[in-house]
């Protein structure tokens, strides 16, 4: 019965408007629901499989992947970092600008201190040169130092400097582009440069070969020499000297003609009448004039053989 009235007067206070609480009231109905709320563990729990949700992040293969291109990327930053500090170290890099080099608009590179190069490539039709009052100065390190154009090539060594060319060279003055020297023979006679005494080929073709009035034209090789002409041979001069130290070969489609006077050294040639035999199967022929200076041989069959034989081309005088 009290609890009924209880009621009816909650009901009839609620119906006559909100009911006030004291403080203390407040407090107390405060502290039980916390007290139940942490007591209670599963209160909104709701089981769920973890192998169904959708997971998030980088895991597995993709994480390896991950941190493999992370490294990567700071090798790489490690490998520009030390990049850029020889660049700066080499260039030396300056709050004025560069120390070592100038980089002008026309194209100009320009070194104001000593460099130390291996390989340059200059671009196409490019110039290497020096300042108007300064020498410039290329250095190899035990080293030739080689300037290289496509085919033909330039090598400076210690004892010489050799220049190789498929197409020919030229060299001008560059101040009054007069040529100084030129493999062009058709249009430039070729001409030994002043203070050059002597021209080392393996080979040379050319339609004459001479030498000035007033010196020799020495010709000289450590082996064997071979000269041949489409249309002949001539050789002339005041004197001509052969000095070989084996055999000399004359060889010609028609007639060889000796014009002048002709002497022959006997020291070193053999002789028929010293007899000697024949070594092996050699055949030894002696050399006959005529009176007008026609040359035949003739076969030595024995020690005193002479230049009279049947088939004599000079006939009765000889």
């Amino acid at each position: 019965m009290a609890a009924a009235a209880a009621a009816a007067a909650a009901e009839q206070q609620s119906s006559n408007g909100p009911v006030k609480k004291s403080m203390r009231e407040k407090a107390v109905e405060r502290r039980n629901v916390n007290k139940e709320h942490n007591s209670n563990f599963k209160a909104g729990y709701i089981p769920i499989d973890e192998d169904r949700l959708h997971k998030t992040g980088l895991r597995g293969r993709k994480g390896n992947l991950a941190i493999c291109v992370i490294v990567l990327l700071f090798i790489l930053a490690v490998i520009n970092l030390v990049i850029t500090l020889v660049i700066w170290a080499v260039i030396r890099i300056g709050p004025n600008g560069c120390d070592s080099m100038e980089f002008h608009e026309s194209g100009l590179l320009r070194f104001k201190q000593v460099s130390d190069m291996g390989v340059i490539h200059p671009l196409y039709k490019s110039t290497v040169g020096g300042r108007r009052n300064e020498n410039l100065v290329i250095t190899g390190n035990n080293q030739p130092i080689v300037f290289q154009q496509g085919t033909t090539k330039l090598s400076v060594e210690k004892n010489k400097t050799s220049i190789t060319s498929d197409i020919g060279m030229q060299f001008f003055d560059p101040r009054t582009q007069n040529i100084l020297f030129s493999t062009d023979y058709e249009t430039h006679e070729f001409h030994l440069p002043s203070g050059v005494k002597s021209l080392n080929v393996q080979k040379a073709s050319t339609e004459r070969i001479t030498s000035n009035a007033t010196s020799d034209l020495n010709i000289k090789v450590d082996g064997r020499a071979i000269v041949r002409g489409n249309e002949g041979v001539f050789i002339m001069g005041k004197t001509i000297e052969f000095h070989m130290g084996g055999n000399m070969e004359l060889k010609a489609e028609n007639s060889i003609i000796l014009n002048g006077t002709v002497m022959v050294s006997t020291s070193r040639l053999p002789s028929s009448s010293s007899g000697e035999q024949p070594v092996g199967d050699w055949v030894r022929f002696k050399l006959c004039m005529c009176a007008d200076g026609t040359l035949f041989k003739v076969q030595v069959t024995n020690h005193n053989m002479g230049c009279q034989i049947s088939d004599n081309p000079c006939g009765n005088t000889h």
